[in-house]
């Protein structure tokens, strides 16, 4: 029984994931803040032909998944990944490809 329990628990943290990352500007988002070897200080409505609040939206999904953290520096915010949630969700991905 307890493993049926946490087996739904894996599945519910992938797919909360998954949701986060199931768009391409989050995708590149994520592929951005991947290769940087600190955290990303700018403006990423520079890196991306799309409207802030739009590119906002997009952030805050990533945030509140987990995924990426971000720190107000006025005038600008510092996102950097979260790199215990990036890899727990690689790490579950991997095993939801194994089945």
């Amino acid at each position: 029984m307890n493993e049926k329990v946490i087996l739904d628990l894996k599945q519910q943290k992938a797919a909360r994931y998954a949701k986060a990352l199931g768009h391409p500007v989050r995708m590149y988002v994520m592929d951005l803040l991947s290769k940087q070897s600190c955290c990303y200080s700018g403006d990423l409505s520079e890196e991306l032909p799309i409207a802030k609040s739009t590119l906002s939206q997009h952030l805050k999904e990533l945030k509140d998944a987990g995924l990426i953290q971000g720190e107000i520096e006025a005038p600008k915010i510092k996102y950097c990944l979260n790199k215990e949630n990036w890899e727990e969700a690689k790490q579950l991905f991997k095993q939801l490809m194994r089945l």
